[in-house]
């Protein structure tokens, strides 16, 4: 494992090529990929990007090897790669207003690009990226508000990479890398995708969404597991862990660890957990291990300085970060032995009715109450010119259910009120409840505002449609969209117009319910908007369906003219294998 060093990273396609063709690099729905295979997949990303214009490029995928290619090809093609969590048409239209293109599995409404087996002989110049090369754009997980765009040198990247090694590289040795969540992420980028690349470790393509899937990619080899707290907490203690192979490494990031997850995943898994505290901001920071006898205390990095301010918030000086200043954060910190550890959020104060109210004590609040298992709360809009109010997501414990059973909601949310008033402002008692099986996780584990506030979010996301005519190959259908349609919101405040994605989205689901359309996006052609889509205003949606070419024609139309249209075609087989024509514009 020496390869692992700063400069690796820049100079990743040379150790690629330098290994043999036939090694295996990687592992797919049970069958072996080869370095070969992985090199020619590089190729063709490079390919499809060399010959186009512009520097900004979104990119999604879900197979972390395809997704590594992509990467690496982009990079060598001068691209600049911004990874969004989703690909949700709100994340898309956001991204539109900075990227060139899209590539990989985005909606058809944005014309993801995917390279043609021709782009793999498009010539490849082997080169080391300069270090201050603009790598990637990533996001903040939107935990405490709206996702952040942060860039990426490829010196930061290198360099973090060059960390974990040395802090771990030791105990992994050859392990393969099982994965739980998405390299869409910060964490899951480097620890599933680019350490392993760079490293020669196998990487499981597949994220393991279930126990028994992980329980069997564990089984085959040594592994190390990233993971996060959310999907240890949940490991069921009824499978054969000790029938699979001894894991090398279980790490988790994405939040503290309790004591009895720690413990309990050590006794299932044979590795307590190496915890890793960091974010997008500033790269990893720090980490631990919580083992019986030894302090909780976070571990800096190597080579990363961290003091406490006046008003005992965190604040690092790293290589990791893109300058040599110090960053503040907003964890409040305590030295604890050579390290320290972390006393909660800052950033959870807000101001209602001109008060200052802490939503870290109103959540503490309840979940002392012994009615709770975890709570959430989060400020929510009701609407222009209301006050703000708060909403709490609530787990229940036993106790708390047995209430809610017993004495219904109204009673239940009477009873936690109780447990706030006195402590809490009137004003800053939860409006709002909803009580969950359990609290709505991303890829990541992490649960985010915008997945909580979607849960108080009962408006429409579909037209009221009424079939006008239909034949074998033809369809029309009225279309009105209601005023308060979920997509309207920031599309625009004070004029809603329908988004283009919608349009496309519902043209492929009403061509899916009335044609027998093949299964895979293959591209689309002749997209044009003329007129805006408005609320309460009847819109006649045709569609053609061509079965001999495998396409969709659309077009909206109403006594105004024409507002879009577009021709979409479909495929049997899914575009980004590598054996297989992908959609080459």
């Amino acid at each position: 494992m020496s390869e692992s060093c700063s400069f690796a990273l820049p100079d990743l396609y040379r150790l690629i090529a330098r290994r043999p063709a036939d090694v295996v690099v990687g592992r797919r729905d049970g069958d072996v990929v080869r370095n070969a295979e992985l090199l020619q997949r590089i190729h063709a990303w490079h390919g499809l990007l060399q010959r186009r214009a512009g520097r900004n490029f979104a990119l999604f995928l879900e197979d972390s090897i395809e997704f590594g290619a992509a990467l690496l090809g982009a990079w060598h093609a001068g691209k600049t790669i911004w990874l969004p969590a989703d690909r949700l048409a709100a994340t898309c239209d956001t991204l539109a207003q900075s990227v060139d293109g899209f590539l990989g599995e985005f909606p058809a409404a944005v014309a993801p690009l995917a390279p043609h087996i021709a782009d793999e002989s498009v010539a490849f110049e082997i080169r080391i990226i300069p270090p201050d090369f603009p790598a990637l754009v990533v996001y903040t997980s939107g935990t405490t508000g709206d996702a952040q765009a942060i860039p990426k040198r490829m010196s930061q990247l290198s360099r973090e990479i060059a960390t974990l090694e040395s802090l771990f590289g030791e105990r992994l040795g050859d392990a393969a890398i099982v994965a739980t969540v998405s390299h869409q992420h910060i964490y899951g980028l480097l620890f599933k995708v680019l350490w392993p690349l760079v490293e020669g470790r196998i990487i499981h393509s597949r994220i393991q969404n279930f126990p028994e899937e992980l329980l069997l990619a564990i089984s085959q080899h040594p592994c190390a597991l990233i993971a996060s707290p959310a999907y240890l907490k949940r490991l069921p203690d009824h499978l054969a862990w000790a029938d699979a192979q001894p894991l090398r490494a279980v790490f988790s990031s994405g939040g503290p660890l309790s004591t009895d997850v720690a413990t309990s995943t050590g006794n299932l898994l044979g590795q307590v957990p190496i915890e890793v505290y960091g974010s997008s901001e500033t790269g990893g920071i720090a980490w631990r291990q919580r083992i019986t006898g030894v302090s909780d205390a976070w571990h800096p990095m190597p080579n990363v300085e961290w003091r406490r301010s006046a008003e005992n918030l965190l604040e690092v000086r790293s290589p990791h970060l893109s300058d040599d200043n110090w960053f503040a954060l907003a964890d409040c910190v305590q030295p604890l032995g050579e390290g320290f550890e972390l006393r909660g959020r800052s950033d959870r104060i807000v101001k209602i009715e001109e008060k200052r109210i802490s939503l870290t004590a109103i959540e503490s609040r309840l979940n002392n109450s012994g009615l709770v298992s975890v709570a959430r709360v989060v400020v929510c809009d009701e609407a222009v010119g209301q006050r703000q109010r708060l909403a709490a997501f609530v787990v229940l414990s036993d106790d708390g259910k047995r209430v809610l059973e017993g004495n219904g909601k109204l009673a239940l949310n009477g009873q936690l009120r109780n447990v706030l008033s006195g402590t809490i402002e009137p004003v800053a008692l939860p409006r709002r409840w909803r009580y969950l099986d359990q609290m709505p996780t991303d890829a990541q584990g992490k649960t985010s505002r915008a997945a909580l506030l979607a849960l108080l979010d009962v408006r429409p996301r579909t037209p009221h449609l009424r079939l006008i005519a239909r034949d074998e190959q033809r369809v029309e259908l009225e279309m009105i969209v209601p005023a308060d349609l979920y997509y309207f919101d920031g599309h625009f405040p004070e004029a809603p117009i329908l988004p283009g994605v919608v349009q496309v989205d519902w043209a492929i689901s009403n061509g899916r319910q009335y044609f027998d359309l093949p299964p895979h996006f293959q591209g689309i052609n002749a997209l044009k908007f003329q007129q805006v889509i408005q609320a309460d205003t009847p819109v006649t949606l045709e569609l053609l369906h061509d079965r001999q070419k495998s396409s969709l024609n659309f077009r909206y139309f109403s006594p105004k003219g024409q507002h879009a249209s577009g021709r979409i075609l479909f495929t049997a087989t899914p575009h980004v294998s590598p054996s297989s024509a992908s959609l080459s514009p």
